[in-house]
């Protein structure tokens, strides 16, 4: 065996695990970075008791597992587990003494000390809690952007990010001093999903999601099959355009254009049948003789505009909301840039300022509304200098809103200058 071999052995006989019993404890003491996940896996997933592995060879490989774990409270709960694991086995050996079951009793009280203050550190008392923050959202389709959406988002971030079992067990070692060895599954743990703020920033957020393809190219080839959209698109202009072939004319009024087919300000938005199977299709208005799943995208379609040379997606997603506690961040969903696109960025503090007086005359007059400011989360795309198309696939999140305190509800200030008492 060699510490590349990170795939412990599903079953083990007798002889089998005694050698790896002895290999696990020259790691130990060669303190390799691998023991403490090769270890614990094995002591985990093996009866050691069936296995005829000696009292004394199952207490040295537990203790010698608790040496080896990170030493953060949030590894302590294992910790405890395995001190606990180790008394229970210390009056079977040969080397039992009170004085070691004192340690050990010792050991376990100080860490569960040491647990609650990280867990009442992790978990402050609340002083003067409000109540919570209602956002009040409108939609063509709450059923799927409240619920459906809701769900596909987690489901593809966890199915992204999700650790093996082995880097799950790996989070919880180290081993010092460490070698270079990128090959070893079992100290491989510098993942995203790892890292609780990476997590957090995907999994808590509130994500726009669209049940059909998308697709945003700079040539009109291979387009998706329920309608294509043509854009002249630059920084400080945009034209939405018709075209055929290699003409184009104004998508107002059908004046031909001189553009050439190479331009490189063009742009063609094209969508997919809707492919969600819990989208409720039916309750949308599809052209004669198309099926019912490209009522919604060609419905969505004709409503793509583009600002400069962002392709603007109006999702009819209203959003109320207390401006004077909460605004709302809205911006391109963290994984973005795989598909070969940028999103736009932006704060919304107040109410929507580019509607018709008909709209803020009539905001308010139901008693929810009192008070409440509304905006619309729609989504910007920026197709990447690089990149000559982007195709997302549906349920891909594509925007993300995070509810933030209002500016007026907060202030930073320098630690120094706070009071002592």
């Amino acid at each position: 065996m060699n510490d590349n071999n990170g795939d412990l052995q599903s079953k083990f006989d007798s002889e089998s695990a005694h050698a790896y019993v002895n290999y696990l404890l020259t790691l130990s003491i060669r303190k390799a970075e691998a023991f403490g996940a090769l270890a614990y896996t094995f002591i985990k997933e093996q009866d050691l008791d069936q296995l005829k592995i000696l009292p004394e060879e199952q207490f040295s490989l537990t203790i010698a597992t608790v040496q080896s774990l990170t030493d953060e409270p949030k590894r302590y709960g294992l910790k405890i587990n395995l001190l606990e694991k180790a008394l229970a086995l210390v009056s079977k050996t040969r080397y039992y003494s009170p004085a070691i079951v004192r340690q050990i009793e010792f050991d376990i009280k100080k860490t569960k000390a040491e647990l609650d203050i990280y867990r009442n550190a992790m978990r402050p008392a609340q002083v003067g809690v409000e109540e919570p923050q209602t956002l009040v959202v409108e939609s063509d389709v709450p059923s799927y952007f409240l619920c459906t959406a809701k769900k596909r988002a987690s489901e593809y971030y966890l199915n992204k990010f999700r650790l093996s079992k082995e880097a799950k067990t790996a989070q919880n070692f180290s081993g010092t001093p460490r070698s270079f060895d990128p090959n070893n599954s079992a100290i491989q743990k510098e993942f995203s999903g790892a890292c609780a703020p990476f997590m957090n920033s995907r999994i808590n957020a509130f994500h726009i999601l669209l049940p059909f393809d998308l697709k945003i190219s700079r040539t009109p080839d291979n387009p998706l099959e329920a309608g294509v959209r043509a854009f002249y698109a630059k920084v400080g202009y945009s034209f939405p355009l018709a075209f055929e072939r290699d003409k184009f004319c104004s998508y107002h009024d059908g004046e031909v254009l001189d553009i050439e087919m190479d331009d490189p300000h063009l742009l063609f938005i094209s969508v997919s049948a809707v492919k969600e199977r819990e989208f409720p299709s039916r309750q949308f208005d599809a052209p004669a003789g198309a099926p019912a799943e490209f009522a919604y995208p060609i419905n969505v379609l004709d409503r793509i505009g583009t600002l400069g040379p962002y392709v603007q997606i109006p999702t009819n997603f209203k959003i109320w909301f207390d401006s004077s506690r909460v605004s709302l961040l809205i911006q391109g969903a963290p994984d973005l840039y795989e598909y070969g696109l940028n999103g736009g960025a932006g704060l919304m503090t107040r109410t929507h300022a580019s509607d018709k007086t008909t709209v803020y005359n009539q905001a308010g007059n139901i008693p929810w509304q009192e008070g409440m400011s509304f905006n619309f989360a729609n989504i910007h795309l920026l197709l990447d200098q690089k990149a000559d198309s982007a195709f997302i696939p549906f349920n891909t999140p594509l925007f993300s809103v995070f509810p933030v305190l209002a500016n007026s509800c907060f202030k930073i200030e320098d630690s120094e200058k706070m009071p002592i008492r």
